[in-house]
């Protein structure tokens, strides 16, 4: 996928230097007007640069704000299968956006990818993703196979009364970023993997079961159920931890509707 990054600030040049070596032949475009050796090909104008590169990329990433963004890709917008991905990330690294093409411009996989890399939260407003109630967490042995973890994801949803098409993301720790078998079965099962800083988990006050060979070895209380709660939002677990061929599996549900959330209240 080749990847544009572009950015109208100093805040923005550092954050998107850091997810250059992740993306290969990736370019930065950096505001003439950010001082600094910001390492990227200097623009005058957001407006003329996206025009310029806006069919050359398969997709754009702006550490700029939203507002500006859409100005900028408004005039170019014309088929969603054509157009590039779109992200939006906010200078703080905060959240990233998938702004165009979800689905078909590979934004909502990207915006996911982008995430594990910042530690940022992936915002995705695409239906039929939004409203897919559950988040599986996997925890793993070093090196275990992809058709070990799919198997036991299977299981998990088997046993929660869950189906595999209802899986909106599956959740690890970020310890588990060089992990091959993880994202190869997150590949076969066709549903992205996000990964959870290790701090948010270490930090994680919600009810859930803690682990003295996790700690010892990663040293977080667990992987499986508290990645499965953190990685959305109104989370409960619906299966707590099970273990199968050395794959521990959690299954979480969103109260995703908010009006759910407010049910009852006065």
């Amino acid at each position: 996928m080749k990847i544009a990054l572009l950015t109208l600030s100093q805040q923005g040049a550092e954050l998107l230097k850091h997810l250059l070596p992740s993306f290969a032949g990736a370019h930065l475009f950096v505001h003439e007007a950010v001082p600094g050796d910001s390492s990227g090909q200097r623009f005058g104008s957001i407006v003329d640069l996206t025009r310029e590169i806006f069919e050359r990329y398969d997709g754009l990433v702006f550490a700029a704000p939203s507002g500006v963004v859409l100005r900028a890709i408004s005039p170019l917008v014309k088929d969603k299968h054509k157009d590039p991905a779109v992200l939006v990330i906010d200078v703080g690294g905060r959240f990233v956006i998938s702004l165009l093409g979800g689905h078909e411009g590979g934004a909502n996989h990207l915006a996911i990818r982008v995430s594990n890399i910042l530690g940022a939260e992936p915002v995705i407003t695409t239906t039929a993703e939004a409203l897919k109630p559950l988040i599986v967490g996997i925890g793993c042995r070093r090196g275990t196979e992809a058709s070990k973890i799919v198997s036991a994801v299977k299981e998990a949803l088997r046993l929660a009364g869950g189906e595999l098409s209802q899986v909106r993301l599956l959740a690890s720790a970020d310890v588990k970023a060089e992990e091959k078998g993880l994202f190869l079965a997150a590949e076969e099962l066709g549903v992205p993997l996000r990964l959870i800083h290790s701090e948010e988990i270490r930090g994680c006050v919600r009810d859930f079961s803690r682990s003295e060979f996790v700690e010892k070895e990663v040293k977080m209380p667990a992987v499986a159920e508290p990645a499965a709660l953190l990685a959305g939002r109104r989370t409960k677990l619906i299966l707590p931890k099970i273990i199968r061929n050395g794959v521990t599996v959690a299954v979480a549900q969103e109260s995703f509707l908010w009006s759910e959330s407010v049910r009852g209240s006065p």
